[in-house]
């Protein structure tokens, strides 16, 4: 949710960042909200003032009963009795325009940073930077669902007969895989000076709408029935909400932290799920960073966030690019945001496993998260970035290091969390 002062002293400037964002249907929202903010400021200010004339005039009938000017005060209390009614009336109808005021606001898009490639959709993405040098081995690699078949890895007939399509079994090797990658992201991130948690993997409905859009919600939230509560998509929609309402000491700034959490998502729409692989499913799991810094500092650490998430591929022998998310493919809380994307040797090309964001003060907003500054309190600013998503990650590692006899090369970093093994074999 962006600032309320950019409506009042900039319409121009908030209808142009829509445009940017290919959302011109929207734009008469601006002009909406600007009269009912004068309408609400309007009101709130008579409000105060009948108020202040009301407790005046009270204790003003004391004094006219004692000079003995009765009827006077008779008339003091008729001009107090209509005051209450007219005041009645602005509490009942202020709070309702500052509602639906607030209503409107969650729909506005943040302003979008200078940078940010103005275009309609993913297909307008730019490549900023590649890393590592794409292979295509002279041997061909199968579909990475036929590879986790073939050692043993993967049964998604029996999750389709226990949880649907978009489900899976890793199991084996290749679960121990999995859960290696995940385990060194985890000591890769605290190494870099992160404190690990874990958080609840379900949250409340004010939570997610701080965290998130209303269509981002719709899209990927999974309610649970009778309760007000969420699965999360991400931990990030529960590590930002931790500080929910919360005046932060600046001492303590930045928060940085990584997640560990199980990742559930409707998965709608239409790319649809995959039905033999894994690369779209409902669930996954996932090692997050997330930041809580300083206005200032946020651009220092978008750069130093979505570079841990190469360093951590690279570390994997996985080459990746960078990819920067233009206007039209930014979530409407973010201000600048960039893929990180692994490379296929099988599709020769890149793929997703990674998404870096800079949300400025938009979450802080939603949720009321605040730093206790000099004079005024301030709203902080909130990163997040992927470290690893598996199975996508997996695919990555599994592709990149198959070998022409079917079997994986384990990467090194990874062979102390697999009990020293080097290669997984196919099954024989």
């Amino acid at each position: 949710m962006i600032d309320i002062k950019l409506i009042r002293e900039n319409k121009d400037l908030v209808k142009e960042n829509i445009k940017k964002k290919f959302q011109d249907e929207k734009i008469a929202l601006v002009d909406e909200i600007y009269d009912l903010d004068i309408k609400a400021r309007e009101m709130q200010t008579k409000g105060d003032n009948l108020k202040a004339d009301k407790n005046k005039l009270s204790k003003s009938i004391g004094t006219l009963m004692q000079e003995g000017k009765k009827q006077e005060a008779e008339e003091v209390k008729k001009q107090i009795a209509k005051s209450s009614i007219e005041i009645q009336s602005i509490d009942e109808e202020l709070p309702k325009i500052q509602e639906e005021i607030k209503k409107k606001m969650m729909v506005i898009p943040n302003i979008i940073a200078d940078d940010v490639p103005i275009g309609k959709d993913d297909s307008q993405n730019v490549e900023a930077q590649k890393f590592g040098d794409p292979i295509v081995p002279s041997y061909e690699i199968p579909y990475h669902g036929d590879i986790l078949y073939n050692l043993n890895g993967l049964d998604k007939d029996a999750s389709g007969r226990t949880s649907g399509e978009g489900f899976y079994y890793l199991m084996g090797d290749i679960a121990r895989l999995h859960s290696a990658m995940i385990s060194y992201a985890r000591d890769f991130m605290i190494d870099n000076g992160f404190t690990y948690c874990i958080p609840p993997f379900m949250i409340r409905s004010d939570v997610v709408t701080g965290v998130m859009s209303f269509s981002e919600m719709e899209a990927m939230m999974y309610k649970i029935e009778g309760e007000d509560l969420y699965l999360i998509g991400t931990s990030e929609h529960s590590m930002i909400g931790k500080f929910k309402d919360q005046i932060l000491k600046k001492e303590n700034l930045p928060y940085t932290m990584t997640s560990y959490s199980p990742c559930f998502r409707k998965e709608g729409g239409a790319h649809g799920l995959e039905e033999r692989g894994v690369y779209r499913v409902h669930q996954f799991e996932k090692q997050e960073m997330v930041v809580i810094c300083e206005p200032e500092n946020s651009d220092e650490w978008y750069e130093k966030m979505w570079k841990m998430t190469v360093d951590y591929f690279r570390s994997l022998d996985v080459p990746v690019r960078k990819l920067v998310c233009c206007s039209g493919d930014l979530a409407d809380l973010k201000y600048k945001s960039c893929d990180i994307e692994a490379w296929s040797p099988r599709q020769q090309k890149y793929f997703e496993v990674g998404s870096c964001s800079n949300l400025t003060d938009a979450q802080a907003r939603r949720l009321g998260i605040r730093v206790k500054g000099e004079k005024d309190n301030y709203f902080a600013h909130t990163l997040n970035n992927t470290v690893v998503a598996s199975p996508r990650g997996l695919i990555a590692v599994v592709e990149n290091n198959y070998q022409e006899d079917g079997s994986i090369l384990i990467p090194k970093v990874l062979q102390p969390y697999m009990g020293g093994k080097e290669k997984i074999e196919p099954n024989k």
